[in-house]
């Protein structure tokens, strides 16, 4: 566990560095929620988001720069993702799972959650992470993936 921390703030630092060392594009942040509406679908420029939630759960998404989010939950699932700057994340959750994706500058970010596992996925520029019940992985020194309830991670491309 204390590993999973430590690298949870790791994951906060590139979060943080991706955040601040991004912008080519400029888009005004949209944010979808569901509920309250089933299916929620904002763009504004180049920025796009979709959330659609149904049997108690919640999704939410928030995309800026041409960046793209995605989250889908059911069941009591939980879902939120984030992206910026050319990045995509994707999220899913149901049976009370709860999924995590950050996509920052240009990375690619899946985290699913099933069975009231939590799953959190973060990329940064030309990286990717996916976190899932089946494994983590990742791809670039900008990702990180950590599935909460089986203590796997990833770090860095490793």
């Amino acid at each position: 566990m204390t590993r999973t921390a430590a690298l949870f703030v790791i994951g906060s630092g590139i979060a943080t560095a991706g955040i601040l060392g991004t912008g080519v594009a400029s888009a005004a942040p949209v944010s979808c929620v569901s509920p309250p509406s089933a299916n929620d679908i904002q763009v504004d420029g180049t920025a796009s988001c979709g959330a659609t939630a149904a049997d108690a759960a919640r999704a939410s998404a928030t995309a800026t720069d041409s960046g793209t989010a995605v989250s889908v939950a059911e069941g009591a699932g939980n879902t939120s993702t984030l992206a910026t700057g050319y990045g995509t994340a994707l999220g899913a959750s149901r049976a009370g799972g709860t999924a995590y994706a950050g996509a920052l500058g240009g990375g690619i970010a899946h985290s699913w959650a099933d069975n009231a596992d939590t799953t959190i996925a973060i990329a940064g520029w030309g990286s990717g992470a996916t976190a899932e019940a089946a494994g983590v992985d990742c791809v670039g020194q900008w990702s990180l993936a950590l599935n909460l309830s089986s203590g796997q991670f990833c770090a860095f491309g490793n």
